[in-house]
């Protein structure tokens, strides 16, 4: 048995922007103990080089989607295999352009409304569900 009975999201890209933003803090915080405007502005710009190199590797493969990943992928040196096809309500899947068709994807649009298609577990066996919502406009 497995210590973490759940996905953290503890991936590469999560523990390297986290490394990388931490050092920006840290020089941004020294210049606000300094009055220095050079190390507060060194300090945003290493934040945001962090952002660009956590939004790298997770397009790369080395990050996580929204949601649990299957049980097999929660490692956090695992590529995340659904990467390259981009994740279903990922930011940065749909800024990078990667967005799901709709036959491959769990959301579709229907006539002002949203259908999302998943499985459910019903009594310990999984069951096809649909949801439909209106924004009744």
């Amino acid at each position: 048995m497995s210590a973490h009975q759940y996905d953290h999201g503890h991936t590469v890209a999560g523990w390297v922007g986290t490394g990388i933003a931490s050092v920006g803090a840290a020089v941004a915080g020294a210049g606000v103990c300094f009055v220095s405007g050079v190390l507060i502005v060194g300090g945003v710009g290493i934040g945001v080089v962090a952002l660009l190199v956590t939004w790298a590797l997770h397009l790369a493969g080395w990050g996580k989607g929204p949601g649990i990943r299957p049980r097999e992928e929660w490692g956090w040196r695992v590529r995340d295999s659904g990467a390259w096809a981009g994740h279903d309500e990922c930011l940065g899947c749909r800024l990078a352009g990667r967005r799901r068709t709709a036959g491959s994807g769990r959301v579709d649009e229907v006539a002002g409304g949203v259908v999302v298609r998943g499985d459910v577990s019903v009594g310990g066996e999984p069951e096809a569900a649909v949801v439909v919502a209106d924004s009744g406009r």
